[in-house]
């Protein structure tokens, strides 16, 4: 039988992202009262990191990415190395995630409690051991697997999808380290932002935000002590596409299993 740890990984790596977003956006508590002070008239350090922070709590829908270059490096062909998806509070959500090591891709869709998983041929072989995942690559092919949220295989990957969530361990998060830095303001595809410098265990954590108002994160990245990470958020407030895979380019979960159970 297929192993779970694929799919409920998801809500693993979902907490990964949290964490990753947590560590940056709650460094400007630590900030000192002289370098919360601007010397000009633009916003200072903190203030550019408390409005990023207050205006990603308060959209309904983001599209993020992820890459994860050092879980990349880690090799592992059943763990997400990136993943790129538009979610919003209402835990509709539409994306893929790619595994490590030749590991595979998975297209997610989910709207309300349905939700739909393509995997293509190189993730069922990483799942499923031998000539088994050769059979099941081929039997699924191109077709997405359907089910709801109350399937246990669905379950921790629809996880995946709670903007919710996401944003609550954004706003509970905590900070050790030192106080953000801006520096210089530069470019993110076309983007005026400012970088915003720290530290967290050691490694180092720049905010892209915004130099324009409403003053919003566009990138987050952390490095150091094995960690590799980017995050990018855009599509502030703008609605997840709510296509879903036509009845044609689907299989029911309860024949995957069923499938599975005989190879």
């Amino acid at each position: 039988m297929i192993r779970k740890a694929p799919i409920s990984t998801g809500a693993v790596r979902t907490a990964a992202i949290c964490t990753a977003a947590s560590a940056v956006l709650l460094l400007p508590p630590l900030l000192s009262p002289a370098l919360a002070a601007a010397d000009d008239d633009s916003p200072s350090a903190k203030e550019l990191s408390e409005q990023a922070k207050d205006n990603l709590l308060k959209t309904d829908s983001v599209h993020l990415k992820l890459t994860d270059r050092g879980a990349d490096a880690k090799g592992s062909r059943t763990q997400p190395t990136s993943m790129d998806l538009s979610l919003d509070r209402d835990g509709n959500c539409v994306g893929t995630m790619r595994m490590g090591s030749g590991g595979g891709t998975l297209e997610l869709v989910k709207r309300g409690k349905e939700v739909w998983m393509k995997p293509d041929t190189a993730f069922w072989k990483a799942q499923v051991p031998g000539s088994q995942g050769d059979a099941v690559a081929e039997l699924f092919k191109n077709r997405y697997i359907h089910g709801s949220t109350k399937d246990t295989m669905l379950k921790g990957l629809s996880d995946t999808c709670d903007l919710t969530a996401f944003q609550k361990e954004v706003d509970t998060g905590s900070s050790t380290d030192a106080p953000l830095t801006k520096g210089a303001e530069t470019k993110i595809d076309g983007t005026k932002v400012i970088p915003l410098k720290g530290t967290r265990d050691g490694k180092q954590a720049v905010l892209y935000v915004t130099s324009a108002a409403p003053h919003r994160l566009v990138e987050a990245t952390e490095k150091g002590g094995g960690t590799d990470m980017t995050l990018t958020f855009t599509d502030y407030g703008k609605p997840v596409p709510s296509a879903t895979p036509a009845p044609d380019e689907t299989v029911d979960i309860g024949k995957l299993q069923q499938e599975l159970r005989n190879v």
